[in-house]
């Protein structure tokens, strides 16, 4: 009798590793998985994109938020990177490092208010001027 019940707790236990396997698979690694993380960087539309020879800087913008990333051209090189975006009358905010893909995403409060940014990847770089005014 313990090894019909033994044999039956196993089976299942087998079945859901081989589920759970498969779920952190697909979690881990399935299609769309750049996307998710793109999705993740700033909330809002985006509403400007400028490009350089090595990055690009993207503005987002919400109902009282504009958020900014700088995406690097060559992702999975770990380089100097940052990102800055100001709204009129408030402090700046800025992430800057050794990143491999992205700096930021960094946001401000920005309703009702224009807004600049700046980005670089290595020794190119870009900004926007004031925008969304």
């Amino acid at each position: 009798m313990f090894d019909a019940v033994s044999g039956a707790m196993r089976k299942h236990l087998m079945y859901g590793l081989a589920l759970l396997t498969a779920v952190a698979g697909l979690t881990l690694a399935g299609p769309g998985t750049e996307r998710a993380e793109a999705l993740g960087a700033c909330s809002g539309r985006k509403v400007k994109t400028v490009g350089f020879a090595t990055g690009e800087l993207r503005i987002y913008k919400s109902r009282r938020y504009a958020c900014a990333v700088t995406v690097s051209k060559r992702p999975g090189v770990r380089q100097v990177m940052q990102v800055t975006i100001q709204a009129r009358g408030s402090r700046a905010a800025k992430d800057s490092g050794r990143f491999t893909h992205r700096a930021g995403p960094v946001t401000v409060y920005a309703l009702n208010r224009c807004v600049r940014a700046h980005g670089s990847v290595g020794a190119e770089k870009a900004s926007t001027g004031w925008i969304l005014c």
